[in-house]
């Protein structure tokens, strides 16, 4: 645990573990909320150690929610696991190189995909409510599923992480055809995979902070399971406007941070 972590920046990282449980559990991104909180809460932290961290609290949701998800809708096992071979491989690379970034480009980084996932939501109002067509699944599809959603969305996992979730849903919406639950509870196996190969990585090079990342796990796992429920009861409409508001609040602290002094 960091020695000058105050009980207010703890609690507060707790909630957001809590709400990117149930965020990433529903529509996927949860990462947007996590990764920004650590980057504004411990802003003298290594870059690796906050990646590290966050990792370490998501893949517990993300376990949760993929078990969730599995008991209660049917699932291409097959197909996922595939996928998550791939995406594991991935993972692992970008982890690697994640050790060289640095928490001055990590930020302004961070903005970035924080702004192209606000366009894409708002430019895109059938975004989580809308299904996919279905059709048909061609062996250069699955091929393309792993290719993007395996390697390539698994090596964006482990070198940064933020918005993976929600870039597994849309990609396999796109290529393999997936009503949104489906693609919801596939990306759920997939980040597993993605989370485990960060993981480990990240535990060899000691970077993860385990005190902290097993309090932030405990939410994120309660988070996980309640918005896997709620996604399989309710549709992740009613997510949208939350989505908004959350990565656009934390985009203007972000920018705040980085041109007026955090």
């Amino acid at each position: 645990m960091p020695a000058d972590i105050s009980l207010t920046v703890l609690s507060l990282l707790c909630l957001a573990a809590l709400a990117a449980g149930w965020i990433d559990a529903v529509v996927g991104g949860g990462g947007l909320l996590m990764l920004p909180a650590l980057l504004v809460g411990l802003p003298h932290t290594p870059a690796v150690q906050v990646l590290a961290t966050n990792k370490s609290a998501a893949v517990v949701g993300t376990t949760a929610a993929a078990v969730t998800y599995v008991r209660k809708t049917p699932v291409d096992l097959r197909t996922a696991l595939r996928i998550g071979l791939a995406a594991l491989a991935g993972s692992l690379g970008g982890a690697f190189f994640a050790a060289g970034i640095n928490s001055a480009v990590l930020r302004p980084l961070i903005m970035v995909i924080l702004l192209g996932v606000l366009a894409f939501v708002l430019l895109r109002p059938s975004f989580g409510t809308a299904s996919a067509p279905s059709g048909p699944v061609t062996l250069r599809r699955v091929v393309a599923a792993i290719l993007l959603a395996g390697l390539g969305i698994g090596f964006y996992d482990g070198l940064i992480g933020p918005g993976t979730g929600a870039f597994l849903i849309v990609a396999l919406s796109a290529v393999l055809r997936m009503d949104l639950v489906a693609a919801s509870a596939t990306a759920k196996i997939v980040n597993v995979c993605t989370n485990v190969g960060a993981l480990t990585v990240f535990a060899l090079q000691g970077a993860i902070l385990w005190q902290l990342g097993a309090v932030l796990a405990l939410f994120n796992l309660t988070g996980g399971m309640l918005g896997a429920r709620m996604a399989l009861k309710r549709g992740a409409g009613f997510v949208r406007g939350v989505l908004v508001v959350v990565v656009a609040a934390l985009l203007c602290k972000l920018a705040y941070d980085q041109w007026f002094g955090a």
